[in-house]
C-alpha cells in the first residue's frame, strides 16, 4: 500500500530537536547538535558550539584548533666580554592556562572545512659572536575567516654600538662603555619578557651584560656586586603536543672579566637552528638564536590530512597534532 505524503504544517517539533523556519526566525538559543530546516535557503542545517548554523552537508562547517606560535630568538651581542643575551621568540598559545609574558592563553581558533591556512616558521636571528646579531624572524598562522595569529622575533642583544633590540621578548644590555647601551630592550605584552640591563655601575670595571628576556621570566641585569653577566629569562612550559616541552629562554649574558650568564631555565643548550625559540648565549658561546615552530592540535575526527611544508604528526588521546618546523599549510 503507498504511503500518502504528511502534512507537517500541522506538527508541532519539539524545538530542542526539529524546528523549520526562515533564516532570520532561527531559534535564538539553539541546542548544540540542534537541527533545523531553513526555508529560506530550503536546506537542512545543524548548530554546533564552534561553527554555529551550517548545513547538514558540511559545506562551512568550522572546528576548534589549539595553537602554539612561536617566533625565532634574536642573536646576543657578540660572546666577549660585554655582550647581551638574545631575547627568545614571542610565544602565543590556546592550550593550557598561560600564554607568553604572563599572559591569559587565548581562545582557540576556529577553522573553516575546504579553507587552507597558511603557516610561516620564524628563522633564528644570525650572529658571529663577533659582531652585532640580528633579530629573529616573526612566525604566524595565516588565512580566510581567522584573525592572523603572528608571534615577533626575540630582540638581539646589545653590542658595542649596537642597542639591543625590541621584539617577542627583548635583548639584553651590553657592559660597554656607553651607559644609553646598557639599557634591555622590551618585550611584546602577551608574548614575552624585557632583557635585562647590562653593567650601569662601572663599565671600566666590570663590562658584563644583560640577559635576554624569555617567554616566562625578564632577563636578569648584570650582577654588580660581582660583575657577573646576567643570565637570561626562563621559558614557558606548554602541554600542547601532550608532554610537557619548553619554549622560549633567553640567552645568557656575557661577563667582561668575571663570571658568565646562562641560558634560561628551560633552554635547549644550544640555540642554532632546533626550533626551541631559544634567544642566542653571548654566555656560553652559541650566539645564533634558534628558529620558531607552529603547532596545531585539533580532534582526530575533524583532522583531513591535508598538509604541506611535512610537519611531524603525532596523536594524543582523541586528537592529532601537527608541529611544522619549516613552513607549510594545513588545509581544514
Amino acid at each position: 500500500m503507498a504511503i500518502s505524503k504528511i502534512d507537517t504544517s500541522s506538527i508541532t517539533f519539539d524545538d530542542k530537536i526539529l524546528s523549520t523556519g526562515t533564516t532570520a526566525q532561527r531559534p535564538s538559543n539553539p541546542a548544540n547538535g540542534q537541527i533545523y530546516y531553513n526555508t529560506t535557503t530550503g536546506r537542512l542545517e545543524a548548530y554546533n558550539t564552534v561553527g554555529g548554523w551550517v548545513n547538514s552537508d558540511e559545506s562551512g562547517r568550522r572546528y576548534a584548533v589549539d595553537f602554539l606560535v612561536l617566533a625565532g630568538g634574536g642573536a646576543s651581542g657578540g660572546i666577549n666580554y660585554y655582550g647581551g643575551g638574545g631575547g627568545a621568540g614571542g610565544l602565543r598559545t590556546s592550550y593550557g592556562s598561560t600564554s607568553g609574558g604572563g599572559s591569559s592563553a587565548e581562545s582557540s581558533l576556529s577553522m573553516t572545512l575546504g579553507i587552507t591556512y597558511n603557516i610561516t616558521i620564524g628563522a633564528g636571528g644570525a650572529g658571529d659572536g663577533t659582531s652585532a646579531g640580528s633579530d629573529g624572524g616573526d612566525s604566524s598562522i595565516a588565512g580566510s575567516g581567522i584573525t592572523t595569529i603572528t608571534s615577533i622575533g626575540g630582540g638581539k642583544g646589545a653590542y658595542t654600538s649596537t642597542y639591543a633590540g625590541n621584539g617577542g621578548c627583548g635583548g639584553g644590555g651590553t657592559g660597554d662603555q656607553a651607559a644609553a647601551l646598557a639599557y634591555g630592550a622590551s618585550g611584546t605584552s602577551g608574548q614575552g619578557y624585557d632583557g635585562g640591563d647590562g653593567d650601569l655601575s662601572g663599565y671600566a670595571t666590570a663590562y658584563a651584560g644583560g640577559g635576554g628576556g624569555g617567554t616566562a621570566s625578564v632577563g636578569e641585569s648584570t650582577v654588580t656586586a660581582s660583575g657577573t653577566g646576567g643570565d637570561g629569562g626562563d621559558a614557558l612550559s606548554v602541554s600542547i603536543t601532550g608532554s610537557a616541552v619548553y619554549y622560549g629562554a633567553g640567552g645568557g649574558a656575557a661577563g667582561g672579566y668575571y663570571g658568565t650568564g646562562t641560558e634560561g631555565t628551560g633552554g635547549t643548550g644550544w640555540t642554532g637552528n632546533n626550533n626551541s625559540g631559544d634567544g642566542g648565549s653571548a654566555g656560553d658561546s652559541h650566539p645564533a638564536g634558534s628558529s620558531g615552530v607552529v603547532i596545531l592540535r585539533m580532534l582526530t575526527t575533524d583532522y583531513t590530512g591535508t598538509t604541506t611544508g611535512s610537519p611531524t604528526v603525532t596523536t594524543d588521546g582523541d586528537y592529532t597534532v601537527l608541529k611544522y618546523t619549516s613552513s607549510g599549510s594545513y588545509t581544514a
